[in-house]
C-alpha cells in the first residue's frame, strides 16, 4: 500500500491508498515544535487502531507547503515506516505541463491538485482549494497547468477579522437565515458567507471568460461544502483531491 501525506499549514492529511483504492484517512494538526518522535507515535497509533501493520506500507509520497518540517517529517516516516518519502518538489514527474513563469514557486499541493483534476474530470477544468488559503488552479484540454489565484482561507480573514479591531467577537462561520444580518454576530456571518459566494462565483466566470468557454469546477478542503450549494459554480466536491493526485505522482514516479 502506498501513503500520501498532505502538509498543509494547519492540518497534515494521510491517506492509505491499495492502488487506486483508498483504505484509511486520517488528519492530525500541523506542529512545527513537535518532534519525529511525537510525529512517529502519532502516525503508528493511527495505524494500531485500524489494525493495520505500518509494514504493509510500500513507499509513502509527501506534499508539503510548510518546508520547516520537512526534515523532522522525512526522519519521521524512515523511523517509523522505513521509508525515505518522495517529496513533490522540481524534478520530480507530474504528468502535465506547469506553464508558471517559475515552476519552483508553485506548491507542491497545487501541483498534486493539478494532476488529480486532470486525470478525474479532464480539461478545461477549475479547482479551488479551500484551505488556510483558498487557492484557484486551472487545467486546459490537453493538461497543461495554466496558473491560478491565491486568496486569503476563510479562517485566515475572519481571524484577521476579529483579532485586528476592537469590539468585534468571534464567530462561527456558517450560512445565516438572511443576507441582512440584525446582530453584530450576524452581519459578520452573513459578510464572511456571502462575501466568499460571491468571491468563489464571480472568480469562476471570469477564469471561464478569459478561457473562453465552459470549465468544469471541482472543490476540496474542509469549508467547500458550505461555499458549493449557494454559489452554484462548484460542479463537485472532492474532498481527497490532494491525496489522489500524490498517489498518481508516486505512480508515475515509481521506477
Amino acid at each position: 500500500m502506498i501513503l500520501t501525506m498532505d502538509v498543509g499549514n494547519t492540518n497534515i492529511k494521510t491517506a492509505l491508498f491499495d492502488g487506486k483504492e483508498m483504505v484509511k484517512y486520517w488528519r492530525m494538526s500541523t506542529n512545527i515544535k513537535s518532534t519525529s518522535d511525537e510525529y512517529g507515535i502519532r502516525l503508528s497509533s493511527m495505524f494500531q487502531h485500524e489494525g493495520i501493520s505500518t509494514s504493509e506500507v510500500e513507499g509513502i509520497v509527501v506534499s508539503s507547503v510548510v518546508p520547516t518540517i520537512n526534515f523532522t517529517i522525512e526522519h519521521m516516516l524512515q523511523n517509523y515506516l522505513g521509508h525515505t518519502p518522495l517529496f513533490v518538489a522540481p524534478g520530480v514527474k507530474t504528468g502535465i505541463n506547469i506553464r508558471y513563469e517559475n515552476p519552483r514557486e508553485l506548491g507542491s499541493d497545487r501541483i498534486a491538485n493539478a494532476v488529480a483534476a486532470y486525470d478525474e474530470y479532464g480539461g478545461p477544468c477549475i479547482f479551488i482549494d479551500f484551505g488556510t488559503a483558498t487557492t484557484f488552479g486551472v487545467v486546459d484540454e490537453g493538461g497543461s497547468f495554466l496558473g491560478g489565484l491565491i486568496c486569503p482561507g476563510i479562517k485566515l480573514s475572519s481571524e484577521a477579522l476579529v483579532t485586528g479591531t476592537a469590539k468585534l467577537p468571534r464567530f462561527e462561520f456558517v450560512r445565516p437565515e438572511t443576507v441582512i444580518g440584525r446582530t453584530t454576530l450576524t452581519n459578520l456571518q452573513s459578510g464572511m458567507y456571502y462575501g466568499y459566494v460571491g468571491l468563489v462565483r464571480n472568480i469562476v466566470r471570469k477564469i471561464q471568460q478569459e478561457l473562453g468557454r465552459e470549465a468544469y469546477v471541482v472543490a476540496t478542503g474542509g469549508m467547500a461544502v458550505l461555499v458549493a450549494d449557494e454559489s452554484k459554480a462548484i460542479d463537485k466536491l472532492d474532498g481527497l483531491l490532494t491525496l489522489k493526485g500524490l498517489r498518481l505522482i508516486y505512480e508515475r514516479n515509481r521506477a
